[in-house]
């Protein structure tokens, strides 16, 4: 797992649920430009799809920075003022309630974008944006990613193709949430973080996976606990490891497969 220190726009509390007295009170930080390793932002494979013509619209203002876990890039209703291009890791996309509790709708990898519909016209984030797993990412001002889209029908193209994408993970997510079992999200879950990681290894609290699977953390505690005494898993202080990945895409629900599958049919 990549692990980075930097300035965060906002970190955390313990509390599986921020109230919104404390989202309003998020810190704003900076994100570092490092010039770090991952650097190349053809490691993003939309970045990667564009002619190379159509790439250089954007290429002399793309910036590489690293994200640390739990940063909060957008908040629901900022403006999207930067768009993100991830290299690796993850992000979520977290619809949030009044009463401040939260739950995952869908994640971006090095398939895609985030804010990449700010192109098109829509300048308000609609979700909360989370940095999931530590990643490197290619970011662009929204003011100069507006202008190349304009000047590109390919990369109009992808952004919209993505958005569809996103869309279709939303869907299945929620029915995902609203039909299967706790252990099934669970393995679901993990299964798409490792994908990501690229890891058998994960960095994930249950406090963090309860939130993003929307349950309580008792119920992550004995899943986890009985995915460990099957030999499934080992969890220790925050870290989580697969050691049977069989059985753990068995104990998934079909949604993982599902989800894995519209990933690597846009990707390839």
């Amino acid at each position: 797992m990549l692990l980075i220190s930097m300035s965060c726009r906002s970190t955390r509390s313990r509390s599986t649920v921020p109230t919104p007295a404390q989202n309003a009170a998020r810190p704003i930080g900076q994100v570092i430009a490092l010039n770090p390793p991952n650097s190349d932002p053809m490691l993003n494979q939309l970045l990667a799809a564009l002619p190379r013509d159509h790439f250089a619209l954007l290429a002399t203002h793309l910036t590489t920075v690293t994200l640390s876990q739990n940063l909060v890039l957008a908040e629901t209703g900022d403006e999207v003022d930067q768009i993100y291009f991830p290299h690796n890791g993850m992000l979520s996309l977290l619809a949030v309630m009044r009463d401040g509790k939260a739950i995952e709708t869908a994640t971006v990898g090095r398939e895609g974008v985030v804010g990449g519909m700010a192109g098109l016209g829509l300048y308000i984030s609609l979700v909360r944006v989370m940095v999931q797993l530590p990643m490197t990412a290619s970011k662009i001002s929204s003011t100069h990613f507006r202008k190349a889209v304009a000047a590109s029908e390919p990369l109009r193209n992808l952004c919209i193709h993505f958005n569809e994408v996103l869309l279709t993970q939303a869907r299945i997510t929620a029915a995902c949430n609203a039909l299967h079992p706790v252990e099934a999200r669970f393995a679901r879950w993990l299964l798409q973080s490792a994908e990501r990681a690229e890891s058998a290894t994960v960095g994930l609290t249950q406090e963090l996976m309860a939130e993003m699977l929307g349950v309580r953390r008792t119920s992550v505690t004995e899943v986890a606990g009985k995915l460990q005494a099957a030999g499934i898993i080992s969890y220790s202080r925050g870290v989580i490891k697969i050691i049977d990945r069989a059985a753990l895409e068995n104990a998934s629900c079909e949604c993982y497969a599902t989800l894995i599958d519209h990933t690597r049919k846009i990707s390839s």
